[in-house]
Parts: structure tokens; sequence; C-alpha cells
């Protein structure tokens, strides 16, 4: 399967990209002809990781659409804008996968599937995670509470609380299945944050692993084992001490970067253990830096790993 690689258009202008080692040439999605459509999609909403915004990249999540029912991984601060700019109704929003309980992965989780709502959602979705995504829910929902009430008198909305339906796990396994695709998690190293899981979803003519935030991991290694694409978080350590320089109020970050997260170097060392054919580099830390080029994104990755290697960029299609 030869995957394709879409640069979507934003509201705000084309998005740039950069794709490595041997990949096929972007195209605007519009120049695919209908029968060139792959059943399964991948576009990264986000790939920026931490919380604190700036720069041109937004908080890490992802999608896959598969026969377009989309699936989405993660929903930090303005997924649902990103959501929109990648040209899905929100309205049709049906899955939500939570890797684990940042703020950067989850700060938008309520408001995804509240402003889908809000653009005429009427229909069941289903959200996938780690404790406490039950009790998040139902805080949120209260939250929102007097605002979905004023709606549905005013505005005739159907109630939003019975539409979501939460599946809490905290163990490796099978997370879901349907018609299109199954969906497994693997346990991933992640401190001080546990349970934090890692996703692979086995769909009808590709195999995705979103890796989570994690160190390097053998189990993510086994989850990954063949896959045609790994989303991995990246982390450029010669860019760590300047970003220091602008979060001065979190003094062991440095510490928490090197326990918890994966360099260039290690991801690219994943992806050829596990012997995938695409590694996606994403969640980049620091992510807001443009001294970092592509190339020394990929630099690290290439020390290790022979395939294909892309810079993934905020709106990409893959």
């Amino acid at each position: 399967m030869v995957s394709r690689r879409v640069f979507l258009q934003a509201t705000t202008g084309a998005v740039a990209g950069s794709i490595l080692s041997g990949a096929t040439s972007a195209r605007a999605a519009e120049a695919h002809p209908s029968a060139d459509k792959p059943r399964t999609r991948l576009i990264l909403l986000g790939t920026k990781g931490g919380p604190r915004p700036g720069g041109v990249r937004h908080a890490p999540s992802q999608v896959i659409v598969i026969d377009d029912v989309p699936y989405v991984i993660d929903a930090g601060n303005g997924v649902a804008w990103q959501y929109s700019a990648a040209r899905l109704r929100l309205e049709k929003l049906r899955y939500i996968f939570l890797t684990h309980h940042h703020s950067d992965h989850n700060a938008d989780y309520g408001n995804l599937f509240f402003l889908a709502w809000a653009a005429g959602l009427k229909t069941e979705v289903d959200t996938y995670g780690p404790p406490p995504i039950a009790e998040m829910t139902r805080l949120f929902l209260q939250m929102t509470d007097y605002d979905i009430r004023i709606r549905m008198e005013d505005e005739g909305r159907p109630a939003l609380a019975p539409l979501i339906h939460v599946h809490e796990f905290s163990t490796a396994g099978p997370v879901m299945s349907d018609e299109r695709v199954k969906v497994t998690a693997a346990l991933v190293h992640h401190p001080l944050v546990e349970p934090a899981f890692a996703y692979r979803f086995d769909g009808p003519d590709r195999s995705i692993v979103i890796s989570g935030d994690t160190a390097p991991s053998d189990n993510l290694i086994a989850l990954a084992k063949d896959a045609d694409v790994l989303v991995h978080e990246a982390m450029y350590l010669p860019g760590i001490d300047a970003l220091l320089t602008r979060v001065p109020n979190a003094a062991t970050l440095r510490k928490h970067l090197l326990d918890s997260h994966s360099t260039t170097e290690q991801a690219g060392e994943i992806a050829a253990k596990a012997g995938v054919k695409t590694l996606v580099l994403s969640h980049f830390v620091p992510g807001d830096d443009p001294s970092i080029t592509d190339e020394m994104w990929a630099e690290g990755a290439r020390r290790h790993f022979s395939g294909e290697i892309i810079i993934g960029r905020d709106l990409m299609e893959i």
C-alpha cells in the first residue's frame, strides 16, 4: 500500500510541510480522483508538544478517517478548530481516544464533543481513555449544563449527555472494534502520568500506531510491529535549553522531558526495531522554535531508521 500525503489548506492560508526520505510529493486533496481515495486517511490536527500556546503548531491531536468515519486521538487546545480546518464535519464526530491526561492532550476533550453538538451533532459519540475520563466527562457536562439547557429550550437541540458514552480502562489490550477497524492499546512509560497508552488502529488497508507521550518503550515496539505508519513524539535535545528560558516557572521541566519523552534518535530506533514502513515525527518539543529545521528534526531518526520519514505539520494528510 503506497500512502498519499496531502497538504490541506487552512482557513488562514496554505500550511507548508516537508516530506523526507523518498516520500511522494504533496498534492491538493481535490486533485485526487475518487477512485484513488484510500479507505484509511490520517490527518495531523496538531503537532506541537506541551500545553503552552505559541508558534505555528497547535496542540497534539490526529484523526484517522476510515470510510468517512472519524477516530480522533487526543484533544488538546484548539482541536475543534483544527478538525474543522481539516474539512471534517463536526456534527459527524463519532469516536474520541485519549492517550493520557496531560493538558496538551485533553484540554479540549469536552469542548470537542460540546462544540460538535453546537454544530449539529445528534448521534452518539464513544470516548475511550484511562481514568479519570469518566469523571472528567461528568464534570464537563456539569460545567456546561446551564448553556446546554438554555440551548435545548431556546434552540430545540437534543440533550447532550445521553449522546456521550465513556469507556474507561487501565490495562493494555483490545479497546474496541467495529466493521472498519480494530483498536489495541499498549501501556507506555510517561512518568508521572499513569496509565499512559499508545494506540494501534488496524484498518481495512493500513495499520497506524499513535505513540502518545512516552520514553523508549518495549511495549510500543511490540504494538507497532510491522505497522504501515508510526506517529511518534520527537524531542530535539539541542533545543531544550532555549525552551527552558521561555518557561521560567518549571524548575524540573528538564528532568521531566528527559525521563518521559523520546529524542528523535530514539524515535528512529523504535521505528527500526518495530519494522514499520513509515515514521511520522510529531508532538515536537520544542515545537515553537523556528530555528529548528525539518532536516534537523529528521537527522537523528535517520541515523537508525532507513524507511520513510515524514516531518509532521498541522493539517498534513498522510
